[in-house]
């Protein structure tokens, strides 16, 4: 997992939580905090992470990722390169997301494994889509389409509906409101 998902993660637990609960959640993972951006780093630290996080706060671990999710989108956003054909919608920015920028990621980093979307159906105000990652992440995917979705200023209801039980692969159905 790139680095950068780490970066912020450390980031937005401090501004959300404090220092001293950052620090402690480290503490209690024996982690040293030391992640570079263009790092790579094994997704199983981030989930260590997120359990102490959890056990710290009384917060579901679910619920933690989905938080991270939200309010990292627009940090990742924010670094990504301008492009031409940037989207103005929710649906718009999710399928440039798996169509574009994956793509990139794997050009610059061949090690990277993106989670993967097969969109199944796509309307004006509905987009089903399939998510698969050898992650398990999917509440932090979640949280990222809220936080697309607040980006754009658009009221949305997403069902999430796993379709494996490791969900590794889970459905989203995302509706305009």
């Amino acid at each position: 997992m790139k680095g950068i998902i780490f970066t912020e993660f450390l980031d937005i637990i401090e501004d959300n939580f404090g220092l001293e609960v950052c620090q402690q959640m480290l503490d209690d993972t024996a982690d040293e905090g030391s992640y570079t951006a263009v790092g790579s780093y094994d997704h199983r630290d981030l989930v260590k992470l997120i359990v102490a996080l959890s056990q710290i706060t009384h917060i579901s671990a679910e619920s933690l990722q989905e938080i991270y999710g939200e309010a990292v989108f627009i940090r990742l956003l924010n670094s990504l390169p301008q492009i031409n054909d940037n989207p103005d919608n929710t649906f718009g920015f999710i399928k440039r997301v798996e169509e574009h920028i994956h793509t990139e990621v794997k050009k610059l980093y061949p090690d990277a494994t993106p989670p993967k979307f097969d969109f199944l159906s796509h309307t004006a105000t509905s987009m089903v889509m399939d998510y698969k990652s050898a992650r398990c992440m999917s509440h932090v995917c979640f949280g990222l389409i809220k936080g697309c979705a607040k980006h754009f200023d658009e009221n949305i209801d997403i069902t999430m509906t796993a379709i494996s039980p490791d969900k590794k692969h889970v459905r989203f159905t995302i509706n305009l409101v």
